[in-house]
């Protein structure tokens, strides 16, 4: 009884100080993009030292703490204050599937994973990311203000889009590996020794592009879009109900970066660095621990990136990127994958012929693209011609 609970304790306690010190590092990041200096004086002072920054995250929980706790009279005042916690629930909920490995070195292996034995671990955690929806359509319903409830609408119709691509994404891998479960996926990676990215170039690149859009990072953060409706479902909230929504936010990002490793950079393996069985001892599970985060760091770094440096989609154009090409680019990969797993039960195992097959996935990936370019630039400005027309001849009058 009180291993589950250490585990979720680490695991509650890793995950918000994560959350705090990746908006540190993400301001860090857009100071080097932009050319400025960054956060570096909010600390205690050491001498004359301020910790470069490193107190700003705490600052920053401490006012939002601190802060008057104010609710608009106009709110449904029950579901306003749940829908933060809704959302932050399933952001958390999410990590008890994620394993980080076992350690063996006598008796029972010990799990590094909260719910050990979750044979449906994508299924749970495709459920949970679902749930997150519920926060959104509530947060804008419980506001009652026409511009928190538009924010509410646009951002569910966002997420629920995405979902199927992200869906897709997730099925290529699964029938893969033979299994829902997340360490299954891992250790079918490590024995062949071929990543999933190798073998699925084209559900890597559909499930990291909904990854984005699920996790409302830039250049798919319609859900907040301050400059268009004021601050989206979250427009009424303030104080500690705005900072759950905001570390939310983030732990879906981390929650994003856990499932790319996962699914397709081989989770904990490395080439000749980790080992392919399931029970090691206390150092090999601590590099293998290393190695995990050390991928999700660079895929958390890879998010930031790309949120400074691209622009925002409109909303027309976000959803005919998820109808329009995600949604058929799935269904390319996961009939491609299905083909191809039924091919290799006809044919000897081995390297050569998985190496053979991974080119073979290449092949439909980049033709699956040259054929949605050649169908049109359909994420483009594809407002009808009659109401373009009808605009020129305003702006002319």
């Amino acid at each position: 009884m009180i291993e589950p609970l250490i585990k979720i304790a680490i695991l509650i306690g890793g995950l918000m100080t994560a959350a705090a010190y990746f908006v540190l590092l993400e301001r860090r990041m857009a100071a080097w993009i932009q050319d400025r200096v960054g956060p570096n004086r909010v600390g205690i002072p050491l001498t004359e030292v301020r910790l470069l920054g490193l107190g700003q995250p705490l600052a920053d929980g401490a006012k939002f703490i601190l802060k008057e706790e104010y609710t608009p009279a106009h709110v449904d005042r029950r579901l306003f204050l749940l829908a933060p916690i809704v959302i932050l629930v399933a952001a958390l909920a999410t990590f008890a599937v994620v394993p980080f490995g076992s350690i063996k070195t006598s008796g029972e292996p010990i799990q590094l994973v909260v719910a050990p034995g979750a044979d449906v671990g994508m299924v749970y955690v495709f459920a949970l990311s679902s749930i997150a929806v519920y926060g959104v359509i509530l947060g804008g319903w419980a506001s009652n203000n026409k511009y928190s409830f538009l924010g509410g609408l646009r951002s569910s119709a966002q997420l629920i889009a995405y979902e199927l691509p992200l869906g897709l994404g997730i099925l290529g891998v699964v029938v893969a590996a033979g299994s829902l479960d997340l360490g299954q996926i891992i250790q079918a990676q490590s024995e062949t020794g071929m990543w999933f990215i190798f073998a699925q170039p084209l559900g890597f690149f559909v499930f990291v592009v909904a990854a984005f859009a699920e996790a409302a990072r830039l250049p798919f953060d319609l859900p907040e879009c301050e400059q268009e409706l004021i601050g989206g479902y979250h427009t009424e909230y303030s104080g500690i109900k705005l900072l759950l929504f905001l570390v939310a936010e983030f732990l879906h990002m981390i929650a994003a970066s856990f499932l790319i490793v996962i699914l397709f950079l081989g989770g904990w393996h490395f080439w000749g660095l980790t080992g392919g069985s399931d029970e090691v001892n206390w150092f090999a599970a601590l590099l293998r621990i290393g190695v995990l985060f050390a991928k999700i760091f660079v895929v958390i770094l890879f998010f930031m990136l790309v949120r400074w440096s691209w622009p925002r989609f409109r909303f027309d154009q976000l959803m005919a990127l998820a109808w329009k090409v995600m949604l058929p680019l799935g269904l390319i990969n996961f009939v491609a994958i299905a083909v191809v797993e039924q091919l290799k039960m006809n044919w000897h195992t081995g390297p050569a012929v998985d190496w053979m097959f991974a080119l073979l996935s290449w092949a439909v990936a980049i033709g699956a693209w040259a054929a949605i370019s050649i169908a049109g630039p359909l994420v483009a400005d594809n407002r009808p011609r009659r109401q373009l027309e009808a605009f020129e001849i305003d702006t002319q009058v």
